[in-house]
């Protein structure tokens, strides 16, 4: 399934390499995949997240649609306060690490930094109990979040 995953991807990054968002029939899609909508849902829902930068909108029905639109980070002051708020008072890891593929992916971050990122919001790095690991490790990220766009905004600056 990993597989028949990865190529819907693919397939669906490759269309939106020229467009920052592109409208899709799911049930086109899964006929072109040889599979059933509810993969085409699984690979929307774990792959094009928020968190991945991307939001997804939906129109059910005989015309329905699935529109992917790309979160644009340049000139979209609102890219940070959508990640703050997705972040909100309680973050696993696992949201943690997307968002961090979702920085380096834009080059926001470094490999490096990215790393860093990733060992600071780690389940071995938080002693605490599960909820309050959540708890702490949005904090944590929020902060990383507000320095990344700080450290970006200067870069920029810097290049003009």
């Amino acid at each position: 399934m990993a597989q028949l995953s990865d190529s819907i991807e693919q397939f669906i990054k490759e269309l939106m390499r020229e467009d920052a968002h592109i409208e899709l029939r799911r049930n086109e899609l899964a006929h072109h995949f040889g599979c059933a909508p509810s993969q085409i849902n699984y690979v929307l829902a774990t792959r094009f997240s928020v968190d991945h930068g991307y939001i997804i909108e939906s129109r059910r029905g005989g015309g329905g649609y699935v529109r992917i639109v790309r979160m644009q980070s340049r000139g979209e002051p609102n890219f940070l306060e959508m990640l703050l708020n997705r972040v909100g008072n309680s973050l696993d890891e696992e949201t943690a690490n997307a968002i961090i593929s979702n920085l380096l992916e834009r080059r926001m971050v470094t490999g490096a930094e990215a790393a860093l990122m990733r060992a600071a919001v780690s389940r071995n790095a938080l002693a605490l109990p599960i909820s309050a690991k959540d708890v702490l490790r949005a904090a944590v990220f929020r902060n990383m979040l507000v320095q990344v766009f700080k450290n970006y905004e200067e870069e920029k600056r810097d290049d003009v």
